[in-house]
C-alpha cells in the first residue's frame, strides 16, 4: 500500500480503495444482523433509516422527510403512518403554521435506534477486531474529524 507522507489528511488510491471494500463488506453485514430484529418489529429498513435520521433531529416535516427519503409526499405518509401506528412517532400540527404536519421520534422509536445502533457497533467492532487499536482510533478520529468540519461549514 502506498503511503502519502506529505498531505497526512488525502488517501491514496489504494487507502480509498481498502476503505470501499471495508464499507461494502460491514455495510452487508451490518445490515444482515439488522433484519431479524427489523423484520420482529415490523420495520422496513427505509422506516428504520427515517427513525435513525429522526433520532438526530427535534422534528422533520412531512415535506422534507419525502424529500429526504426521495419518496412522493403520499410514499412518506403512508412509512410515518406505519411507524406512528407502531409507537415509534407522533405527528403534530407546526405552531407557527397548523396547515404543516411535524414529525418527531417518540421514546419507543429512540430505544430501536440505540438498539440498533449497538448492534451495529458490536458488529463493527468484531469485524474490525484484527486491526492494530492505534491505527483505529486514528482512522476513526480523522473521520470524525472531517464530518465534523462538513457540517460547521
Amino acid at each position: 500500500m502506498k503511503n502519502d507522507t506529505s498531505s497526512p489528511s488525502k488517501l491514496t488510491t489504494d487507502e480509498v480503495q481498502n476503505l470501499a471494500d471495508f464499507v461494502l463488506f460491514s455495510q452487508r453485514s451490518c445490515i444482515l444482523s439488522l433484519s431479524p430484529v427489523l423484520t420482529r418489529g415490523k420495520v422496513s429498513y427505509p422506516q428504520f433509516f427515517l427513525l435513525a435520521y429522526l433520532a438526530e433531529e427535534d422534528c422533520l416535516s412531512m415535506s422534507s422527510i419525502a424529500r429526504m427519503m426521495g419518496h412522493s409526499t403520499a410514499a412518506a405518509t403512508g412509512m410515518v403512518d406505519k411507524l406512528q401506528t407502531l409507537g415509534h412517532l407522533k405527528r403534530y400540527t407546526a405552531a407557527a403554521d397548523r396547515r404543516k404536519i411535524m414529525v418527531r421520534i417518540t421514546d419507543c422509536g429512540r430505544e430501536l435506534v440505540a438498539q440498533m445502533r449497538n448492534n451495529i457497533a458490536q458488529e463493527l467492532s468484531q469485524l474490525m477486531a484484527h486491526e492494530d487499536r492505534a491505527e483505529k482510533m486514528d482512522a476513526a478520529h480523522r473521520v470524525i474529524s472531517r464530518h465534523t468540519s462538513k457540517a460547521q461549514n
